[in-house]
C-alpha cells in the first residue's frame, strides 16, 4: 500500500538503535529523507544512515542530546538547511534508570524526565513552529503502555511516558486548526538491544502478559508509526495506539 511518503523529510530522535532505527529504515523505504539524532553511538548511527542511503534516500545523522533546548533549535535548522523541508517528526529518544521510589535519587528522576519528557517538548515545540506556518505536518510521539498503567520500580519512566501522552493530546488541540496531526504510539515490551539484556524471567513475564504470546519486534512499532506519518491517518489526531500484543489488557 502506497502511503504517499515519497519525497517527504523526517526527523527521528534516538534513531540509531532499536525502535528508532526501525522507524528510520521504514520511513526511508517508503520514500522519506531521514535525519536521525543520536547521543553516543556514532557507529550505530552511521550504519543506519548508510542503510538509508542504499535505499536511494538522503540521511543525516546528528549527534545531539535531546534534553538540550538550544541544541534542538540548531539540529532542526540543520535538517531544514540540508533537506529544504520538514514534514515529519518522530520523538523516540528515551532512557531508563529504574528503582523503587524510596531508593530513587534526584539524579535518576531528573535524568529520565529530562530526556524522555523535556526532550519531547523540545522537538515538539521546534516542529510545531514549522508545521503551524506551513499548515501541514505529522508528529508521532513514542510513549509506552507503562505510561498508561504504571510499572513497579519505574515511577520516573512511567511518569515521563504519561507526560508524552498528555503532551500529544494537548498539542493535537493546539495544532489541529493548522492541519497538523499529532499522535502517540505506546509499545509494550519490544525485543530491542535494551530488552535483550533483561533477565529471562522478566522477558518471560512480559510474554505471559500478552494475548498473542510473543514480544514485539521493532518493525511492528515502525509500521504503526508509518501509518501515522502518512495521509492515510489524516483524520486521526490526539490518539494513542498500543502496540503490545494485548499486554495492556
Amino acid at each position: 500500500m502506497d502511503l504517499g511518503l515519497e519525497g517527504k523529510a523526517a526527523v527521528v530522535t534516538g534513531g540509531s538503535r532499536g525502535i528508532g532505527a526501525a522507524i528510520c529504515l521504514e520511513l526511508a523505504r517508503l520514500g522519506c529523507d531521514v535525519a536521525l539524532t543520536y547521543r553516543g553511538r556514532v557507529d550505530a548511527a552511521t550504519e543506519v544512515a548508510g542503510r538509508i542511503e542504499k535505499m536511494g534516500r538522503r540521511a543525516l545523522p546528528l549527534q545531539a542530546d535531546v534534553a538540550d533546548f538550544a541544541a534542538t533549535e540548531a539540529t532542526v535548522a540543520k535538517v531544514l538547511d540540508t533537506f529544504g523541508r520538514l514534514d515529519i517528526l518522530v520523538c523516540n529518544a528515551g532512557i531508563t534508570w529504574d528503582g523503587v521510589i524510596w531508593k530513587m535519587t534526584e539524579q535518576q528522576w531528573d535524568a529520565v524526565i529530562a530526556t524522555n519528557l523535556k526532550g519531547y517538548f523540545n522537538y515538539n515545540r521546534a516542529a510545531a513552529r514549522i508545521f503551524k506556518d506551513q499548515r501541514s505536518g505529522k508528529i508521532v510521539n513514542i510513549s509506552s503502555i507503562n505510561g498508561l498503567r504504571g510499572k513497579f520500580a519505574q515511577s520516573n519512566y512511567a511518569a515521563s511516558k504519561a507526560g508524552n501522552i498528555a503532551l500529544t493530546k494537548s498539542l493535537a488541540r493546539d495544532l489541529g486548526k493548522f492541519n497538523v496531526n499529532v499522535n502517540c504510539v505506546a509499545p509494550g515490551m519490544v525485543l530491542t538491544e535494551m530488552a535483550a539484556n533483561l533477565a529471562p524471567e522478566f522477558l518471560n513475564a512480559a510474554v505471559k502478559e500478552t494475548v498473542l504470546g510473543r514480544i514485539a519486534a521493532s518493525e511492528d512499532v515502525a509500521d504503526v508509526v508509518a501509518f501515522f506519518c502518512s495521509d492515510r491517518s489524516r483524520h486521526v489526531t490526539g490518539e494513542v495506539i498500543k502496540v503490545d500484543g494485548g499486554q495492556y489488557i
